[in-house]
């Protein structure tokens, strides 16, 4: 190998009459370069969307979703004791959740609206403080329940109504009364009791929340809950945890893991950073052409020592072998440049916030990075992988001629 690597590297420095060739080459090397830096930034930026994503949608939404096997959820302090008790469960609460309309004195919008149960010591929603609802009054004392029952907004959404911390809406909820002429729907005055903030902008403008006990009443639900939301200490074995419950409580009852409730969302950020991938992978396949390019040309200006190396001994597999090692050197100077210029650049975005982001179009206001090491791995793999592939012709195209052809049409 010390003699297909000396020849190798004699033959990478060509003489300034073939300048052109020389060219070539630094295009090549400057080609793979260009590709190997930009798909560690799109890859390295699409990873840390789907990563901040994922962070803030767990932030505000349970990893695991229980529901009864009938529309009334009536058995559900039994299985939110064994939801508490089983190993990696960190939060078990029941809840309840509908679609209403939200109205001011000023404006009226649609809201998802949860019940909850403000007796929880944490809360599945990060961001949300139960304890701004008032607590309710002790019945078997004497005591009465609050006139105006609290409902808390999210600010979004307050914004769109128009309403303040103190202020009074009206909840209007399909599942009203049943009437001669069918449902009416109810129509319940609540009073803000608190504004939160989840970082999330399609969170905050449509979701609010009032007492599990409130929203019973208002849905006409009495001693049942929509279901069981229950937080994780470790979200990547929420199937575990499933499969221990549903051998714990039955198959009969539903269940639903963060994966499946956001299943496209995911998935289509997994399709694009594939097609990202497939793209800018073009940009080294082009400089692919290059190195092959740029070999062949060699090959043919270096036709006459090719044969003088045959007829002192050297094979075709060493003559292949040459320009083999010629062309991965080629793509490994442009790996390993492009690498460099890949992490340095991924560094300068990460740290210093240089790309705002509106917030109305997407869920975060800075770039993020999340530079994975396997991802810069399996770019290296793949570059390298183009660039042998390129050199297999010329290679093979050196490694066929014949030297006394060779000397002979000079």
């Amino acid at each position: 190998m010390s003699f297909v690597a000396t020849v190798s590297r004699r033959y990478l420095r060509t003489r300034q009459k073939r300048a052109f060739i020389s060219l070539v080459t630094v295009l090549s090397v400057a080609g793979v370069a260009v590709g190997v830096m930009a798909l560690m930034v799109v890859i390295s930026v699409m990873s840390g969307f789907e990563s901040d994503i994922k962070t803030r949608i767990l932030g505000v939404r349970p990893h695991l979703v229980i529901t009864g096997p009938d529309a009334p959820f009536t058995d559900y302090p039994q299985v939110l004791d064994e939801a508490k008790a089983t190993a990696g469960v960190d939060v078990a609460a029941p809840f309840i959740a509908a679609q209403v309309i939200l109205r001011s004195a000023h404006q009226a919008s649609g809201a998802m609206l949860k019940g909850v149960d403000e007796q929880q010591k944490q809360n599945i929603v990060q961001g949300l403080d139960l304890s701004a609802l008032s607590p309710q009054p002790d019945r078997s004392h004497g005591g009465s329940s609050p006139s105006v029952p609290e409902i808390i907004l999210g600010k979004g959404l307050a914004r769109s109504l128009g309403a303040i911390k103190g202020s009074t809406i009206y909840v209007i909820s399909p599942r009203g009364a049943l009437s001669p002429i069918g449902h009416i729907p109810a129509m319940v005055k609540f009073r803000v009791a608190d504004l939160f903030s989840s970082g999330m902008y399609e969170f905050d403008n449509s979701m609010a929340f009032i007492r599990l006990s409130d929203a019973q009443k208002l849905f006409r639900m009495p001693g049942t809950v929509s279901g069981i939301e229950l937080r994780l200490t470790q979200m990547d074995r929420t199937s575990q945890a499933a499969h221990a419950l549903k051998q714990k409580i039955g198959s009969k009852y539903a269940m639903e893991t963060w994966q499946e409730m956001n299943q496209s969302l995911f998935s289509a950020i997994q399709l694009e950073k594939i097609a990202m991938f497939i793209i800018l992978t073009l940009i080294v396949l082009v400089a692919a052409f290059n190195i092959a390019g740029s070999l062949v040309m060699r090959v043919m200006e270096k036709r006459k020592d090719i044969a003088i190396l045959k007829t002192m001994g050297a094979t075709s597999a060493d003559v292949g072998r040459i320009f083999v090692v010629s062309g991965m050197a080629i793509g490994l100077i442009g790996t390993v440049i492009g690498t460099i210029a890949g992490l340095i650049l991924c560094t300068v975005l990460k740290e210093s916030n240089l790309i705002r982001l509106p917030a109305d179009i997407f869920y975060i206001t800075t770039l993020p990075v999340d530079l994975q090491p396997a991802s810069v791995f399996m770019i290296i793999l793949c570059t390298m992988g183009i660039c042998f592939a390129a050199t297999v012709y010329p290679a093979r195209q050196a490694a066929r001629i014949n030297p006394v052809e060779a000397l002979r049409h000079g």
